[in-house]
């Protein structure tokens, strides 16, 4: 699928499984910052709205006005962090590399990468907005 052609409903009407919508103050800063950080791919980038893309995972960003009617709006904090309670998991993602270019991009480092009991070495990032970006892989 072409993301950067494909009709919005063409588009929806082809997500299947889980899908992420992220809600978040500044569309471009945050799609730069997951460019950088994480070696994503935007697509359709514009001050409301993008997909955002890595391997054949994709998410979508949402500006804050864009749900306007939606009741989901009403609970965002004021301030980060935002997404308190949830990680964002990107398994296949080098979480040195991650680190390393992290706090250069505007992202806190809240763990250092470090190997996990459960395989995989991870790291623990927030971005801006405040949610939690976990880049991993399976240990060596």
């Amino acid at each position: 699928m072409d993301f950067e052609t494909v009709s919005p409903e063409d588009f929806g009407a082809s997500l299947r499984g889980f899908g992420f919508n992220i809600l978040v103050t500044d569309v471009p800063r945050t799609a730069r910052f997951l460019e950088a950080v994480f070696g994503m791919t935007a697509h359709r980038l514009s001050k409301d709205f993008a997909i955002m893309s890595q391997g054949r995972s994709i998410l979508q960003l949402h500006a804050d006005g864009t749900y306007a009617e939606n009741p989901l709006l009403s609970l965002l904090p004021e301030n980060p962090p935002r997404g308190a309670g949830i990680e964002i998991r990107l398994y296949d993602c080098d979480p040195e590399m991650a680190a390393a270019r992290a706090e250069e991009a505007g992202g806190t480092i809240l763990q250092a990468p470090s190997d996990k009991p459960h395989g995989l070495r991870e790291c623990y990032i927030l971005c801006p907005d405040g949610y939690c970006w976990v880049p991993s892989r399976p240990k060596a």
